[in-house]
């Protein structure tokens, strides 16, 4: 999207707290059109839909305002305004009328997110999220998860040598994962055997979070069961496979929607760029992984985040926790700016509380 201007931060902040009615109404317009077309809107079709009867002179003068104040700016190839990045970012903090999901749409990513989580891996249900909303949004849909959320399906601690040993934990949907485990001293000889037994007594489609709660809210029956020694193998176990950054997953579903609505050869050369960026997974991931740090939707536009400073392109996203309420992962949409923010917000909002759900009963 065209830069903002040569205005500093500070004047733009006054100007926009400065707007009169008039003009706040006029850059509703432009804004909304702008979203529902991806066209420039100029003076003489505002006349026309505008709810208050104003020359096209008097609005020419309110868009030059707007123009000073880095909300709006004038592609080269016509007469009429674009919302500037800034300009989209003041729509959507401080005018946007967010939209409601209805009951309709409501029971539909519930039964969807259900049937997908029902006798499959949490995987499929994510990748059914993910699918679901590339659907509703014209864009890609994405998530961002920790492939320690799996469900398990086996655990084994092989010895490696007196100190160390290899934990190896098979999921449902087919993926091994192995970490090294230091071992106590003095460990009985048949402990490994032991703690895989143990574990594998009580882990069938559960995941990580899902057992150390078990243990820790049933200790005492471990250890009754369990020598000490053994019993410390089992938690040393649970706890070194929470793995690190590199072991979250990212799946795209949707990228094909971005391709339907192109307007030029300049939109075709952006979602080449973004399709760019979602090859690059570390920085989708960093992205995606900086909307867990609060509450709720994050909305990220365009060059106020590196991964689109090519692409001019939009993020909306929501975490989603498991059942001790940790954020384990991040939904969303990625696509356009000008996509239908009032639309997809709740949706991913929704979306993402349904997720929650799902993994705090443990589906």
């Amino acid at each position: 999207m065209h830069p903002t201007g040569p205005f500093s931060h500070l004047s733009e902040t006054r100007a926009i707290a400065e707007l009169n009615d008039r003009s706040r109404e006029i850059f509703r317009q432009i804004v909304e059109s702008y979203l529902m077309t991806g066209e420039p809107v100029g003076s003489r079709h505002l006349s026309r839909i505008l709810p208050m009867t104003l020359s096209p002179a008097s609005i020419r003068n309110v868009m030059a305002d707007l123009e000073a104040a880095g909300l709006i700016f004038a592609p080269h190839t016509s007469a009429g305004r674009l919302p500037t990045e800034t300009g989209l970012r003041f729509f959507v903090d401080a005018m946007m009328e967010i939209g409601d999901v209805t009951s309709e749409e409501r029971s539909r990513i519930e039964a969807q997110m259900r049937a997908a989580a029902s006798g499959h891996t949490l995987e499929t249900a994510l990748a059914e999220a993910s699918a679901l909303l590339s659907g509703v949004s014209r864009g890609a849909g994405v998530v961002v998860t920790s492939k320690s959320n799996a469900r398990l399906r086996h655990i084994e601690f092989v010895r490696l040598d007196p100190t160390r040993a290899l934990v190896v934990l098979v999921s449902e949907d087919g993926s091994v994962e192995n970490r090294l485990l230091d071992l106590p001293a003095g460990l009985p000889a048949g402990a490994l055997v032991e703690a895989g037994n143990f574990l594998n007594a009580r882990i069938q489609g559960k995941t990580l979070g899902d057992i150390k709660r078990e243990i820790q809210t049933r200790r005492e029956d471990m250890e009754r069961e369990l020598d000490v020694l053994t019993a410390r193998l089992v938690e040393a176990g649970l706890a070194t496979t929470v793995g690190p950054a590199d072991s979250r997953q990212l799946i795209v579903r949707g990228q094909a929607n971005l391709l339907d609505d192109l307007k030029a050869a300049e939109d075709l050369e952006r979602i080449r760029l973004l399709f760019s960026d979602l090859e690059t997974q570390t920085d989708v991931i960093d992205l995606l992984s900086r909307a867990e740090g609060g509450e709720g939707v994050r909305i990220f536009i365009g060059s106020e985040n590196k991964l689109f400073s090519l692409s001019g392109s939009s993020m909306i996203a929501a975490p989603f926790r498991d059942g001790s309420q940790k954020i384990v992962g991040v939904l969303g949409v990625i696509g356009p700016t000008r996509l239908n923010y009032a639309r997809i917000v709740p949706m991913v909002d929704y979306t993402a509380k349904v997720i929650t759900r799902i993994l705090e009963r443990g589906r």
